[in-house]
C-alpha cells in the first residue's frame, strides 16, 4: 500500500507595481532565513480559509500592506517538492501546491517588510527576465510556468 505525499495549500502572488502596465518589474524579497534566496510572497491557506482571502492576508503579513489589485489568476494549482533540509521542518507535507496571482499594488501602497513575523529581509523591484536567475532552484520550474502563462496572456 503506497502512502499519499501531502502538499500544503499555499497561495502565492506576482506583484507588479503601481507602474503596470508601462513598467513591467516585480516585487522579489530575499528571505531571511535561508541564505541569498529570493522569492514572491507566499504562504499557507488555513483550515475553511478563501483563496482569496488567505492572498490578501498574507499579503498583509508578509509585506504589510493589503493595497494591490488582482490583475490576473493562474488557472490551476500548481505543486512543488521541498528540498530535503526544508522538508525536514514542514513534516507531514513534502512540498506545497499553489494557487498563483498577478496583483498590482496601489499608488500610495506602503511595503513594510519589518512585521510581527518578519520572513523577508531586503526586496526589490526587478525585470520579470531577472526573476528566475535571483531565485531559489527548487521554485524556479514554478516560476518559469507561472511566469511564461502571464507572458503569453500579455499580463508581463
Amino acid at each position: 500500500m503506497s502512502k499519499k505525499k501531502l502538499y500544503r495549500p499555499n497561495v502565492a502572488m506576482i506583484l507588479v507595481s503601481h507602474l503596470y502596465p508601462q513598467q513591467k518589474e516585480i516585487f522579489i524579497a530575499q528571505r531571511n532565513d535561508l541564505r541569498d534566496v529570493w522569492q514572491f510572497p507566499q504562504g499557507g491557506i488555513d483550515e475553511g480559509e478563501e483563496v482569496q482571502e488567505a492572498l490578501f492576508r498574507e499579503l498583509e503579513e508578509e509585506i504589510g500592506t493589503k493595497d494591490a489589485n488582482i490583475i490576473a489568476e493562474y488557472p490551476e494549482w500548481i505543486s512543488y517538492d521541498f528540498p530535503a533540509k526544508i522538508a525536514a521542518s514542514m513534516k507531514p507535507f513534502v512540498g506545497q501546491t499553489q494557487k498563483y496571482f498577478l496583483l498590482k499594488l496601489g499608488e500610495d501602497a506602503k511595503i513594510n517588510i519589518q512585521t510581527s513575523h518578519p520572513e523577508f529581509s531586503a526586496y526589490k523591484f526587478v525585470n520579470v527576465d531577472d526573476v528566475l536567475s535571483l531565485s531559489a532552484a527548487f521554485k524556479q520550474d514554478v516560476y518559469k510556468k507561472v511566469i511564461n502563462y502571464f507572458k503569453k496572456e500579455s499580463y508581463l
